[in-house]
């Protein structure tokens, strides 16, 4: 099943895990043959940010953050997987299996991780 995903990465410092969590999930759903969108608020700001479009275009939105995101209120009637960085980088697998979950679950289904 390919699922059409869309993610925010962030992380306290803004910095390297931020876009060492983008990058694992690129390649994560490459390997899968997902399609992804990925924005990340971080030291350089909001980048590739989100639209309209791309979240009511999506299956999933995967939500990477140890903070609170910047207009987190876009996502509420998505279906959503939350998890914080650490986690993610060291279970990804755990992580794609939440996301094939939400993708069958009703709209506005927020399944939160460790």
């Amino acid at each position: 099943m390919s699922i059409k995903l869309v993610a925010v990465s962030a992380c306290v410092s803004g910095v390297a895990h931020t876009y060492m969590a983008a990058e694992r999930l690129e390649k994560l759903c490459a390997q899968q043959k997902w399609p992804v969108k990925i924005e990340t608020q971080g030291a350089l700001g909001i980048v590739n940010t989100l639209t309209h479009e791309d979240l009511a275009q999506a299956d999933v939105v995967l939500l990477i953050t140890d903070i609170l995101l910047a207009d987190s209120e876009r996502f509420i009637h998505h279906r959503c997987v939350k998890i914080g960085i650490n986690t993610f980088l060291r279970y990804p697998e755990k992580v794609l299996s939440a996301v094939r979950k939400a993708a069958s679950s009703p709209q506005e289904t927020h399944i939160q991780m460790g």
